[in-house]
């Protein structure tokens, strides 16, 4: 089981977090940076050395960037790509707010290959739910489920055509996690066909706030 860590805060903030993700860098698929809610408009030194760090430290970096849904300008979203690139050396994209309807499909098609054009080697899609099966034919990863630990353990239910992929192919992300159950939830992860996952104990509006601290020791 690997780890897909979208730590969302300032790495001045919270440099433990930062820290301690940098020592288990080896053991995660990707870190999403995410300096402001994307790239922001200027570059970040902070984030620019934790990039730097990450990478150096054996880890992917992922730059975040929001598609609402198909509502942004896929012009907008490229242009994200550019900066995190320019800024950060990302390695790829976490296309985040994707439409899991089947009409999106070809415009998210679309999408990716911008991406892939602008030199994204890893794109990861983020429905936060099953989506229709074509968009994980489009994507290194797709997260089929993001949301609490509540919900993960009372309505989780998997469709039959996630069983025809390689569990690598599929994530799950889990907020409000009671942090003795970290274990477990990435235990859950595996056994419902996800290879990468990312509980934390953080929760709404931004559990991905700080680094749970058992996560960086739970795969150990």
């Amino acid at each position: 089981m690997s780890l897909l860590i979208p730590l969302y805060v300032h790495p001045a903030e919270d440099p433990g977090a930062w820290h301690r993700l940098i020592t288990c860098a080896t053991r995660t698929y990707a870190v999403v940076l995410n300096p402001a809610n994307g790239p922001g408009g200027a570059p970040d030194p902070a984030f620019a050395t934790a990039a730097r760090a990450l990478r150096t430290a054996g880890a992917r970096v992922l730059g975040y960037v929001d598609t609402d849904y198909g509502a942004r300008d896929p012009a907008q979203v490229t242009e994200d790509l550019r900066r995190h690139q320019e800024w950060y050396a990302v390695d790829g994209c976490f296309l985040d707010q994707v439409t899991a309807a089947p009409h999106g499909l070809p415009d998210c098609r679309r999408l990716v290959r911008a991406a892939r054009r602008l030199g994204a080697a890893t794109v990861v899609l983020n429905p936060g739910v099953h989506p229709a099966p074509g968009y994980a034919r489009l994507a290194d990863l797709t997260v089929t489920f993001e949301g609490p630990w509540s919900r993960y353990v009372s309505d989780f239910s998997r469709p039959a055509w996630t069983e025809r992929l390689p569990a690598e192919r599929l994530c799950h992300l889990v907020y409000g996690v009671p942090e003795p159950l970290v274990p477990l939830a990435m235990r859950t992860a595996g056994e419902r066909g996800a290879g990468v996952c990312g509980p934390v104990t953080g929760d709404l509006p931004n559990p991905w706030s700080r680094l749970t601290p058992a996560l960086a020791e739970a795969d150990r």
